[in-house]
């Protein structure tokens, strides 16, 4: 149960609570030397609380096909001959082209989710992801086994397209992706086709650890070979614990906004490549870039249009909404996915694409009323736990702050953001997303 003495304290991250397949199951290929890892980060003197237990589920088979992308010749025919069978498009005329096919959004997933999964997709390889998205509203994801095991090789085949050599290296984690919330998800788990070795999510926020040295003393035990996050939890490992003790072949920043000079002290700070990666949860890896220009689009399945208001593509060069058409996930086939953040197409030098003078998401951090930080994370598990489907939430210089939220339970939001910011606070309740306003509203500022 959660803790009945922390006002903040959410159910679903109660260690274990929801634990319902054995490491058999998780990792059918698993060998008396991947048990016996996996026992061994589980079980560290040192290790965070995990809260969650989860595994790859691929048979030997997958195992082998996860390590190569997908090919990319023909992929967009088959792919939108698949989206014409969709629930979702079975009754519209005339979808010959790419372009014949109607914009969508985040909100038509939210309204009807299963009108963009294949009726003969094969639900024995799902896994459900969860996504807050940029107006507040959850949403549960298909994601598919295979798709999400190639992810890590795609993390790997850019680490060596930057001369990195990323191969298993004894008892190293090969992957660590790290988060800085009040509350999180954490596990350990066997990438099963990268030698079994071993990968966790780890918290870094201090209320996940027994005692303050056991992150930079786990952190050096487990020795990360690649480090992942946003660019707040990356900035941590920039805290002098943690900047003694890790050494990453290559970090990947990804969900918000790198900005050149955190770019620049992590390169400064551990000696490696940072990838910035631009993503959705719902469209996968779109671009990458390891400097401050434009981001090249990925070698996938994956295409990238630049839309105007009225839903039409922008004259060439000009700034218009990142619209995705993603082939990668074949649980969740997207056609014209519109992100809501916004850049120019250019090419590249070598004839590639890339995205210019992208606008992407921004992570907010609130002062608290006794001057510590309160990342903007914290604030959306508490807003979703208790009913709201989208809010804006400001705070002035002064430190006070003022809500707007969608739907939701007033009072238990009224005293959970009481209790997170401990600053002057009015909270008012509308009905309707739409009265917060037209487009993507920005859903947190600090001007603190």
């Amino acid at each position: 149960m959660s803790d009945p003495d922390d006002p903040l304290a959410l159910a679903e991250y109660v260690p274990g609570d929801a634990a319902v397949l054995t490491d058999a199951e998780r990792w059918p290929t698993m060998d008396a030397e991947g048990a016996a890892r996996l026992q061994r980060w589980r079980r560290h003197p040192s290790a965070p609380r995990w809260v969650h237990e989860t595994g790859d589920r691929l048979t030997a088979d997958a195992v082998d096909r996860v390590r190569e992308p997908l090919p990319t010749d023909g992929w967009l025919d088959a792919h939108l001959d698949t989206a014409r069978r969709l629930l979702r498009y079975r009754r519209m005329p005339g979808l010959d082209r790419l372009h014949d096919f109607p914009p969508i959004s985040r909100a038509d997933l939210v309204d009807d989710l299963a009108g963009f999964v294949p009726l003969d997709a094969d639900l024995d390889r799902m896994l459900r992801g969860s996504s807050s998205g940029s107006t507040g509203a959850a949403l549960l994801i298909p994601d598919d086994v295979e798709e999400v095991a190639r992810g890590f090789h795609l993390l790997v085949s850019l680490a060596r397209e930057a001369a990195v050599d990323w191969r298993p290296d004894g008892e190293r984690l090969a992957l660590v992706n790290v988060v800085h919330q009040r509350q999180a998800f954490t596990y350990v788990s066997l990438v099963s086709s990268f030698a079994q070795r071993a990968m966790a999510r780890v918290n870094l926020h201090g209320s996940a650890w027994a005692a303050a040295s056991d992150r930079s003393d786990f952190l050096r035990d487990a020795a990360p070979q690649a480090i992942s996050g946003n660019p707040t939890s990356l900035a941590e490992l920039l805290a002098p614990d943690l900047r003694a003790v890790v050494k990453p072949l290559a970090l990947f920043s990804g969900a918000m906004a790198l900005s050149a000079p955190l770019r620049a002290d992590l390169e400064d700070a551990f000696a490696c490549p940072v990838f910035d990666v631009y993503g959705l949860h719902e469209t996968r890896p779109i671009a990458v870039r390891t400097d401050d220009g434009p981001f090249r689009v990925l070698d996938r399945r994956v295409l990238v249009e630049t839309l105007g208001a009225d839903g039409l593509p922008v004259v060439a060069g000009e700034v218009g909404e990142i619209t995705v058409t993603a082939g990668e996930n074949p649980l969740l086939p997207l056609v014209r996915y519109r992100t809501g953040d916004f850049g120019r197409l250019v090419t590249l030098p070598d004839g590639g694409i890339g995205i210019a003078d992208l606008e992407g998401r921004e992570h907010t951090v609130f002062v608290r009323g006794d001057s510590t930080r309160v990342p903007c994370v914290d604030l959306t598990q508490q807003l979703q736990t208790h009913g709201a489907r989208g809010w804006s939430v400001e705070q002035d210089a002064t430190g006070a702050v003022r809500a707007r939220i969608a739907g939701g339970d007033l009072d238990a939001v009224r005293r959970a953001l009481a209790a997170l910011l401990d600053q002057p606070l009015d909270v008012e309740r509308v009905e309707r997303l739409a009265d917060l306003g037209e487009g993507k509203p920005r859903r947190y500022r600090s001007d603190a």
